[in-house]
């Protein structure tokens, strides 16, 4: 692997070689082509027609370029270009390409959104995206970054910096002991454990957990438990929960369900509203 992107140009002879499988398979061309090695390795050839390469080989296990000569190897394929008259060879900083969403505060460059982050190719700085999170338009008031639109439990609109304005402390806030465990006496904590988590505060003694889902609490599922309006539908907070689909195959009524989680012992599981 490599920082920047070496691009090639002349009269080159292209040779491909795959031992794969049962058969072997070899091409060799010759022609005035591109040749491209980007940071992954990837090892694109291209001549004067089209847009796809006469010859490729994606992220290899290794590529050497030495005296005009690229080789790369990935397993059993073999692509090697052997330049005979070379017009030109240089190296170029390249960086992810994405939707523009704001100047950056560390420099002068502008901040993208591509590949689950908000990251400056200025300055390399970056920022890790939920992954259902939206750009608002807006900015943040301490440190003027976007802001950002995500779903746990509730609307919550965020800083694009997690150390300026954390997620897990907001959904801490409205959600810490609001639900009861289904299996004990005890409180739902929320914790973090890889991603957020609704578990029970006598753990290790009860280890009932379950994962927030992207989405927002509308009401109480039969079983007690919160539900959440998510992309998919409806689900319970439980996502193995089977309590909904024996109400309806027994039908029992919007109403006599609505009646029921407002006679239980949850905590104020559906009455969280969108900020």
């Amino acid at each position: 692997m490599h920082d920047d992107t070496h691009v090639m140009a002349g009269d080159c002879t292209t040779m491909y070689d795959s031992a794969g499988g049962q058969t072997q398979r070899s091409r060799e061309q010759r022609g005035e082509v591109l040749v491209v090695v980007k940071p992954d390795n990837t090892v694109l050839v291209h001549d004067a027609d089209g847009y796809q390469p006469v010859a490729w080989l994606t992220r290899p296990e290794s590529v050497t370029i030495e005296d005009g000569t690229v080789v790369a190897r990935d397993g059993d394929e073999l692509l090697r270009v052997v330049t005979h008259d070379e017009h030109g060879s240089a190296r170029y900083p390249v960086s992810a390409a994405g939707v523009p969403v704001g100047d950056c505060p560390d420099c002068d460059g502008t901040l993208v959104r591509a590949s689950g982050a908000v990251r400056c190719p200025g300055c390399d700085e970056r920022y890790g995206l939920p992954s259902d999170a939206t750009i608002t338009g807006g900015r943040c008031r301490d440190c003027r970054l976007p802001t950002v639109r995500t779903e746990r439990g509730q609307a919550f609109e965020l800083c694009l910096d997690r150390e300026c304005d954390s997620l897990d402390d907001r959904v801490t806030e409205a959600f810490d002991r609001e639900w009861d465990c289904p299996d004990c006496d005890g409180d739902l904590r929320i914790v973090r454990k890889g991603g957020l988590f609704a578990g029970c505060e006598h753990h290790p003694d009860c280890d009932t957990a379950f994962a927030i889902p992207t989405g927002v609490v509308v009401d109480t599922c039969p079983c007690g438990l919160p539900l959440f309006e998510t992309a998919s539908g409806r689900r319970c907070l439980d996502a193995t929960c089977e309590a909904r689909e024996k109400r309806d195959s027994a039908g029992i009524s919007e109403d006599e369900r609505r009646s029921r989680g407002s006679s239980g012992s949850r905590k104020r599981a559906g009455n969280v509203s969108d900020p």
